[in-house]
């Protein structure tokens, strides 16, 4: 699948989202350009609330994506290469709209704790378990693990976004040391051999859970550990 640009998707995910590109160089060879696509979808999802002044600009950033993904090309560097995939059988556009309607979380406050883990699971958590299907092993272990990382992300976040007058912490007030004793918890499982390269970013998660600090050397030596034991 050749990029749509000078610059190689795989590099552009270098720059868009590191852990993941990172991670991402544990996949076969021939399933990372695959693999960038769609984690720079993701981050196309991502940034739609982050770049809107107002959450119903957010929205129609999003339904323009779900229109790329039910079927209508667009010219796009990210689109273009999306609908290809698509089309080819690589993705699934029943995942990727799903990916779609869980950002829609993020035009609005979060509720509560159980809207909290459906968001982290329907983001993180799924967009992890689409990675493992792209490399062969559909497993609901990969998501456990994705949805860790996307709780220890919102942690990591949480200070930013509120410097913009955004949160995506529970409206109800549970307690961050809450959600991150449930995403504890969700690092426990061992994913297939087949699909931990999908699996890899809990091993960031589980450094950054335990303790906040900037991304270092030692974050990538416990995902190199984890890709040669199996275990995140």
């Amino acid at each position: 699948m050749p990029p749509s640009s000078d610059q190689s998707f795989l590099s552009r995910l270098r720059h868009a989202d590191p852990d993941r590109f990172f991670c991402t160089l544990f996949a076969p060879t021939c399933k990372r350009e695959l693999l960038a696509i769609l984690y720079l979808f993701n981050n196309e999802l991502a940034r739609a609330r982050e770049v809107a002044s107002e959450p119903m600009l957010a929205l129609i950033r999003l339904q323009w994506w779900r229109e790329v993904v039910e079927g209508q090309r667009k010219k796009h560097d990210i689109a273009t290469p999306l609908s290809n995939a698509l089309e080819a059988g690589l993705l699934e556009a029943e995942d990727l709209e799903a990916l779609i309607a869980a950002r829609e979380a993020e035009c609005d406050d979060i509720p509560d704790f159980p809207a909290f883990l459906a968001y982290a699971r329907g983001t993180g958590g799924r967009l992890a378990r689409i990675a493992g299907k792209c490399l062969g092993a559909d497993s609901p272990e990969v998501e456990d693990l994705g949805t860790a990382y996307a709780i220890s992300g919102i942690l990591r976040a949480s200070s930013y976004l509120a410097r913009q007058n955004r949160s995506l912490l529970p409206a109800d007030g549970t307690a961050p040391d809450i959600l991150a004793a449930h995403a504890k918890k969700l690092l426990g499982v061992k994913p297939p051999r087949l699909a931990l390269a999908a699996a890899l970013p809990a091993a960031f998660a589980r450094r950054d859970l335990a303790r906040s600090h900037e991304r270092n050397l030692w974050d990538r030596l416990a995902v190199l550990r984890a890709a040669f034991t199996g275990r995140v």
